[in-house]
């Protein structure tokens, strides 16, 4: 729980006597705060839908809290709407958590001391409570038709109200319950709403207090299916796991007081909850699921490394003492400061996800461990890519690949450019023709052979800081030919291309045995032309 400082509570006590109003717009001192006791946080998804961007920031916020605080983080899979249920999502989502890095403590998969962790196995519970709520007068059963509900909702809507519930089977008589439970009538359970909500502190925006039941009619809290809502579901669930901390999407904010007065009705400390601001497109719009491009196998398709997209959802966002690109999963959990959480929505940019991409790619690369793995990934994508045309299977070796990601790092932002047509020289010998080469010079052939002479003088050792001296020095060695001319020849003779990286380090990527092959095909077809 969190335990204010003293200041912090000679503050909020001034506040009480005073009287202030606190509203969300407003701007609210947070206190500062300790987190003690034990800390668990959950992620509860619901698997209608594959894990998206947004769910994945709200997971990692929780991952985040949970290991800053030596706690444990738990995935619980709300999976009580069965009629919308996705299949594979419910795999999918603990799948791409673990793929991006924030792997949940206790799970549907991994299993853990208070499951089980998926909702519809819960049922008894979601029952037992509600029978508890029915017993101490907090909550009834409701016979309302379906088609009575949508008349209300009309007339609601005819006269410019808010449709709500009349609560009209809050005043049934115990004996009318009685006997329409008897003849088997269909009902759902609803909690009756009172009036006198307590404020509670928000982590993040502070003092807040809705009195639900001015504006809403009771809520259904059982469903005709025997299945709870989320309402019921959530806090039944967060007390049982000893959930400690909720934080929740901002669009739960007002809710929290519906929430506040069946913990009251149970008689159940509540959790401290902390409403995490919305993610949201770079010109303010709602992130969308229709957005195809926002979930987390589509990222991992296209190449984006875990790591980029914590990163950028983080960097868009607050709750850090610095903000800065680069930032890697133990750097984000030491900078973490909660008190730093702002009420604004995070404005993410995608158009900068290739930076991003690119920065922690060549922090893969310069870790042996990790490069080795980027090595065999991409000796994946070269065979899917290029297996009929690959000549000399020296392309595939770990070593080769290794140093063409050392030469590469920084300028490339995902492994899949490598495969691209682009690249294609590193994997595969080019074609040219003598009408391509005429047209730069009429030396090739003596720039083929000063090329060969200075490989076998160099043997092994190239480095492109050298031959960019070597080939200047070369370049003059011609009658005829420009320095610009023999670099386009050379470019020509190495990828095939018109342009690409310096041809110094084509070569130095290439190797002295695949650079001479290369050149002498030029002797042969400076020859035969």
């Amino acid at each position: 729980m969190m335990l204010f400082t003293r200041r912090c509570l000679q503050c909020l006590t001034a506040v009480r006597n005073r009287r202030v109003k606190l509203q969300l717009n407003t701007a609210v001192i947070r206190c500062c705060s300790t987190v003690q006791g034990e800390v668990r946080v959950r992620f509860a998804p619901s698997p209608t839908g594959f894990l998206h961007l947004g769910g994945l920031r709200t997971a990692l916020y929780n991952y985040i809290f949970a290991k800053k605080y030596g706690g444990s983080f738990v995935l619980r899979l709300e999976d009580t709407d069965q009629s919308r249920l996705v299949p594979g999502a419910a795999e999918s989502i603990e799948d791409m958590l673990e793929w991006a890095g924030v792997p949940p403590d206790e799970s549907p998969r991994r299993g853990g001391p208070v499951g089980p962790y998926l909702q519809s196995q819960r049922l008894d519970l979601y029952s037992q409570t509600a029978r508890q709520l029915i017993e101490s007068g907090h909550a009834y059963y409701c016979f309302c038709s379906s088609q009575r509900l949508d008349l209300l909702k009309k007339e609601a809507l005819r006269s410019g109200q808010t449709p709500r519930y009349d609560n009209r089977c809050r005043h049934l008589k115990a004996s009318q319950v009685r006997e329409k439970l008897a003849q088997g009538m269909p009902h759902v359970i609803r909690f009756q709403l009172e009036e006198g909500v307590e404020p509670f502190q928000d982590l993040i925006f502070g003092w807040n207090h809705h009195e639900v039941a001015q504006v809403e009619g009771d809520p259904v809290v059982i469903k005709a299916d025997g299945f709870p809502t989320y309402h019921l579901a959530n806090i039944v669930d967060d007390h049982y796991m000893r959930i400690s901390h909720v934080l929740r999407g901002s669009e739960w904010l007002i809710s929290t007081s519906k929430h506040l007065l069946m913990y009251r009705a149970l008689g159940w400390r509540p959790p401290t909850f902390g409403h995490l601001p919305l993610l949201m497109n770079k010109d303010g719009s709602k992130l969308s699921k229709r957005q195809g491009d926002i979930f987390i196998q589509s990222f991992q398709r296209d190449g984006v490394l875990p790591e980029a997209l914590l990163d950028i959802t983080t960097n868009c966002g607050s709750g850090f003492n610095t903000n800065r690109i680069g930032r890697r999963i133990d750097e984000l959990i030491s900078e973490f400061n909660p008190s730093k959480i702002t009420t604004h929505s995070a404005l993410l940019d995608l158009e900068k996800l290739p930076e991003f991409n690119r920065i922690h790619l060549q922090h893969r690369i310069e870790d042996e461990e990790q490069c080795r793995l980027l090595v065999k990934d991409l000796q994946e994508q070269i065979q899917q890519a290029y297996t009929a045309e690959i000549q000399d299977k020296e392309v595939l070796h770990d070593d080769y690949i290794r140093r063409v990601l050392h030469l590469r790092k920084g300028h490339i932002s995902s492994l899949k450019e490598l495969v691209s047509p682009a690249y294609s020289y590193l994997w595969v010998r080019p074609s040219f023709s003598s009408q391509q080469v005429a047209a730069l010079t009429a030396e090739a052939q003596h720039i083929a052979s000063l090329v060969l002479k200075l490989v076998a003088e160099r043997g092994e050792e190239l480095a492109v800081d050298r031959l960019n001296k070597d080939l200047k020095t070369l370049a003059k060695q011609t009658k005829a030919t420009k320095y610009r001319e023999v670099m386009k020849l050379m470019r020509l003779a190495l990828s095939g291309l018109q342009q690409g990286p310096s041809v110094a380090e084509m070569m130095v990527s290439l190797g002295p045995a695949e650079i001479s092959h290369r050149f002498q095909k030029l002797v042969l077809l400076s020859e035969t032309s």
